[in-house]
């Protein structure tokens, strides 16, 4: 089955890219900007010498669009990655903002990869947005987000209070501190989750949208766990990407999902529900 493409911030998606599919375009993307740029210095040039450069411009503009939206993916993962879900369209539109400023930025012959170079300003425009919606000064982000780091890492659970302070450079008292701000920010987001959980959401290809009916069952079935059976089931996302976002392993997330699974069938309306899925 074809899955239908992911849009993000607007745009659709494709697959990322082989490294040698994408240094193939980086040559292309280069004479069409020198194309670009002897056709806007206003000096004469013939018929025959225009008709070329506009070609060159042309096939240019098509590869920077094909390694954009190639690269559309790391936007998503870094949405994903702070723990947003569902499509937010303030984060994902800083996040194509900061990939389209990568593009204009980006100077293939360095030699270095773009989505190497694009990651970069995604992280970090994505970041200030999530600073901006919570209120945070510079300084506590930046905590907050290594604290985080700490938090995913496979040492986390061996680490007493002390050494991850240390870790931070910042006393007991101010880790009390970030740790607050922290879980502030996780109830925050699924706060956001709980209003939005309906929007953006992603069918296979050919499905049609879904009902009311459809969600709210479901919410009511699966309660907290929710949104993370609809991302597997409805999406394109793994379980890996899933529990990555929820910062817990991937055996606790297949747990989750597969409770859900197992009370959406047991349920008194697993009949209808079953109907609706088997049309998508």
């Amino acid at each position: 089955m074809t899955v239908a493409p992911v849009t993000i911030g607007g745009l659709k998606s494709l697959k990322p890219l082989p490294v040698e599919a994408e240094r193939e375009l980086y040559p292309i993307i280069d004479s069409g900007r020198n194309a670009t740029r002897r056709l806007n210095s206003g000096r004469a040039l013939d018929a025959t010498t225009k008709r070329r450069l506009n070609r060159d411009r042309q096939a240019g503009q098509a590869a920077e669009a094909q390694l954009l939206r190639s690269t559309l993916g790391l936007v998503r993962a870094r949405v994903i990655e702070r723990g947003y879900r569902f499509g937010d369209e303030e984060l994902e539109g800083a996040g194509v903002e900061a990939l389209v400023n990568a593009m204009q930025r980006f100077d293939p012959a360095q030699g270095n990869r773009f989505a190497t170079y694009a990651n970069y300003w995604i992280t970090k425009l994505v970041n200030q947005a999530i600073q901006q919606q919570a209120g945070l000064t510079d300084t506590e982000m930046r905590l907050i987000l290594r604290y985080q780091k700490i938090e995913r890492s496979n040492e986390f659970l061996n680490l007493s209070k002390h050494e991850i302070a240390g870790k931070l450079e910042i006393t007991a008292a101010k880790l009390t501190e970030v740790v607050s701000m922290s879980r502030e920010l996780a109830e925050r987001r699924g706060r956001v989750l709980e209003l939005d959980a309906a929007k953006d959401v992603r069918l296979p290809s050919g499905g049609t949208e879904p009902p009311a009916w459809v969600i709210e069952l479901l919410r009511e079935i699966c309660g907290a766990d929710f949104s993370y059976f609809w991302d597997y089931t409805f999406t394109s996302m793994s379980l890996e990407e899933i529990s990555k976002g929820a910062s817990i392993s991937r055996q606790a997330m297949t747990k989750r999902i597969d409770r859900c699974r197992s009370r959406v069938l047991s349920s008194p309306e697993a009949a209808r529900l079953r109907t609706w899925f088997a049309r998508q």
